[in-house]
């Protein structure tokens, strides 16, 4: 008999309160086998149950995080003991702000796991240093400090609801350095070399999306050039992401406030990543807050 393929493996974890619930929700909704809450030792024994047989299951989302209390600490020898195995599981981390997730939790009116008797900061700062390490190792990371539900979808989907697993999978936000660089950036482009129509009165209420501003900044001396230069970067860059496995990337294209030359920028470069087959999702993070 023919030996079944190993399944595809997503290990979701991240901060509590990041969203990891409903991150697990949508995968299952993509017809992942969704697993909430496992021990991490007992990740091989569960791919071994649910990928092998007469009816295997070739995609499975196993949620993981410090409710697991000390199995947290076997994960790494679970991780090694799938990889023996031909099995390479993509980690995906939620993350967000120590303010969001404060707000969240006192919203629901319930303590964070590992508060004890301290504040929900004290438990915060306690998972921040024990999930330092496999936030450091993860595929996709994503912020939802301000996401909704349905644009955490939108994320999700575009990462793991694509037929050709062998293709870089990009998210381009457009953002506002006075706002703050976005956590989850893989890259980062910084516009504000480019004149800014802030300045230029008719197109001050206008954004990035508006074919005025659009024009504007693309005929900019630099503005092309750049965009030259960055596609071919990117270009090459995913040849190398793809080649050490890392198949998702976020880059994140910055000007002052995050309303004209980013969002005219992460659009004009989505589009160009687009015709070279490197399909992405372009999220303007900062649009409508000025």
């Amino acid at each position: 008999m023919t030996e079944s393929p190993p399944p595809e493996l997503i290990l979701v974890s991240g901060m509590s309160g990041a969203g990891r619930s409903s991150a697990a929700d949508v995968l299952e909704d993509l017809g992942w086998f969704v697993v909430d809450n496992l021990p991490p030792e007992l990740l091989p024994t569960i791919v071994k149950l649910l990928g092998g047989g007469d009816g295997p299951v070739s995609k499975i989302a196993v949620a993981v995080d410090v409710r697991s209390g000390s199995f947290f600490a076997a994960l790494q020898s679970g991780l090694e003991a799938l990889r023996a195995r031909g099995v390479r599981p993509t980690l995906l981390f939620l993350e967000a702000s120590d303010e969001v997730l404060v707000r969240r939790y006192e919203s629901v009116r319930r303590p964070h796991p590992l508060q004890g008797d301290g504040r929900v900061l004290d438990g915060i700062a306690r998972e921040r240093e024990i999930l330092a390490d496999l936030r450091g190792d993860a595929d996709l990371v994503i912020d939802t400090s301000n996401l909704n539900i349905h644009q955490l979808a939108a994320k999700i989907v575009s990462a793991f609801g694509a037929e050709d697993d062998q293709a870089l999978q990009a998210t381009l936000v457009s953002f506002g350095f006075k706002y703050g660089i976005p956590v989850d950036a893989d890259l980062v482009v910084d516009c504000r070399f480019l004149p800014n129509p802030y300045w230029v009165a008719e197109l001050r209420g206008q954004t990035g999306l508006d074919e005025e501003v659009r024009e504007y900044v693309m005929k900019q001396d630099d503005a092309l050039p750049f965009l030259d230069q960055y596609e071919r970067l990117v270009q090459l860059l995913a040849t190398g992401y793809l080649r050490e496995g890392k198949r998702f990337v976020t880059i994140a294209v910055g000007c002052t406030g995050g309303k004209h030359r980013s969002v005219a920028m992460a659009e004009e470069l989505g589009g160009r990543l687009r015709s070279r087959g490197i399909d992405n999702l372009v999220v303007h993070r900062d649009l409508g807050r000025e």
